[in-house]
């Protein structure tokens, strides 16, 4: 019973996580785009790092933490090969992350030079990853 319940939370952390993960990019498109008009950017600052801090930090904290929990709960998860294709791509996410966390800065300090077209570009980039995660997920195939 207790493994269902990591799950849920698992899951919940996940949704929360990648709500952080499209949304923020979005806010990255607005911030470029808008970046003659300084009372909107300020505004937008403030929305982009409270975002990140209080929303993408501890969901991205607690799915990484909920999902080696249900590992340790079912071992035996670790013998499936979409299990560790999963582990890579979530690696791949996290690191998504950070580059967010690096736009973030740049976007803050007044330096970054990506056009709201290559944010729109980017933001597909955790789309993609987690229609594949949940592929594997549901489908289990190897």
């Amino acid at each position: 019973m207790v493994y269902l319940y990591v799950k849920i939370f698992h899951i919940v952390a996940l949704v929360s996580w990648m709500a952080m993960l499209f949304y923020l990019p979005r806010l990255f498109v607005y911030h470029s785009e808008h970046i003659k008009n300084a009372g909107f950017v300020e505004v937008v600052k403030i929305q982009e790092e409270k975002l990140f801090k209080f929303i993408g930090y501890p969901a991205l904290v607690c799915t990484l933490l909920s999902g080696v929990w249900l590992v340790l709960l079912e071992p035996s998860l670790l013998k499936s090969g979409w299990l560790h294709v999963k582990i890579l791509l979530v690696i791949l996410l996290a690191l998504y992350h950070y580059s967010l966390y690096r736009f973030l800065i740049s976007l803050r300090e007044d330096r970054c030079n990506k056009s709201g077209k290559f944010f729109r570009a980017y933001n597909e980039i955790p789309t993609l990853v987690l229609i594949v995660i949940a592929i594997l997920a549901v489908l289990r195939p190897f």
